[in-house]
């Protein structure tokens, strides 16, 4: 199958994806949970496995919204995150492929001020990828520094793309949207259906255009859940709904089959965002240990854990197919560095 024959739901669409990502099967992990686990399975979508700017789910996001971009001649994109943006560090890397002139508007929300987090991982490969950055404290509106900028620029003719935290608009959840079909299109091959498909929650994107792309399908939107590590638990679930919504609108699919409340568990994002957790910390090295696949402790690792609390926990049924989206970032494991190291 080729990610070229997937929908694109009549929004302009840029490729920055290899093929489809794959699906694995955790068996180790599985193991490891003895009596506990009842028979669940746990595979993983391995959105971290594409070769661009070393991979994440945020690509997904971009070839829409980038899309859009060279659809409306834009030569230069701003986009806004924390300093160890994910998202940013993707922005940048496809700008670069595209040729075009790209600019981080960057703030300080981890209270975190050691070298490791402000000159390692995510903010070192942005810089490798040329992009302009604007690091600004974290109490800053990145949004309307964004803005500022993007018409200082348009006063010198620039034309400019503005996008928020995480890619996370209509047009940006369509890539979640397009990979809920090449999810039930895996599950044809594979001769499976999955009961659950988990991811964390940051800015709501993915979760919403999975849940989107479900209801377009018409199978179940609450067969996604997702463990929020960036607002709380409520904050989410109300941002995940509104952009459900809006996904549906730019996709084109009306009426009352996007009216359902997401599953959003904020009960594993710890003090806040990117501020480490002790079941994180367990959760990403027990993957790397049993699985060799690598976590980050920003997104996944929370996630992880949420996922291993609850199965531990009985919330799953017995015997069930769960699907765990590895959405990358694990340039950001060296930004935690002697978290790891003092875990050892």
């Amino acid at each position: 199958m080729s990610v070229h024959r997937l929908p694109t739901f009549g929004h302009p669409h840029q490729t920055l994806l290899d093929g489809v990502t794959p699906i694995q099967r955790l068996v180790r992990l599985e193991q490891s949970l003895g009596r506990a686990g009842r028979g669940i399975e746990i595979h993983v979508k391995r959105d971290d496995h594409m070769s661009l700017g070393g991979g994440g789910n945020k690509l997904r996001k971009l070839e829409f919204l980038l899309g859009q971009a060279r659809a409306e001649g834009v030569d230069t994109v701003i986009t806004i995150g924390g300093l160890q943006s994910n998202h940013a560090r993707l922005t940048a890397a496809a700008c670069a492929r595209l040729g075009l002139a790209c600019e981080l508007v960057l703030t300080r929300v981890v209270p975190r001020a050691d070298p490791d987090y402000e000159t390692s991982g995510n903010i070192l490969l942005s810089r490798l990828f040329d992009a302009e950055i604007h690091a600004h404290a974290g109490d800053v509106d990145a949004l309307e520094e964004a803005w500022t900028r993007a018409e200082a620029l348009e006063a010198r003719g620039r034309c400019v793309l503005v996008i928020p935290t995480g890619g996370s608009t209509a047009v940006g959840c369509l890539g979640y949207a397009r990979c809920a079909y090449e999810i039930a299109a895996q599950e044809e091959k594979l001769g499976i259906t999955f009961d659950a498909v988990v991811t964390a929650n940051g800015s709501g994107g993915t979760h919403a255009g999975l849940a989107a792309g479900m209801v377009a399908l018409r199978r179940d939107p609450t067969r996604v859940r997702s463990y929020a590590v960036r607002a709380e638990e409520a904050g989410a679930r109300l941002r995940t709904t509104e952009l459900i919504k809006q996904t549906l609108a730019a996709m084109g699919v009306v009426g009352k089959r996007g009216a359902f409340c997401p599953l959003v568990d904020g009960g594993h994002r710890g003090p806040g965002y990117g501020i480490p957790t002790t079941s994180m910390i367990d959760a990403v090295g027990r993957v790397a240990r049993l699985e060799g696949l690598l976590l980050d402790p920003v997104y996944s690792g929370k996630a992880m854990a949420g996922l291993l609390a609850d199965v531990a926990a009985g919330r799953f049924d017995r015997g069930q197919r769960i699907l765990f989206m590895a959405t990358g970032g694990e340039p950001g494991l060296y930004a935690y560095r002697s978290l790891f190291m003092a875990a050892e």
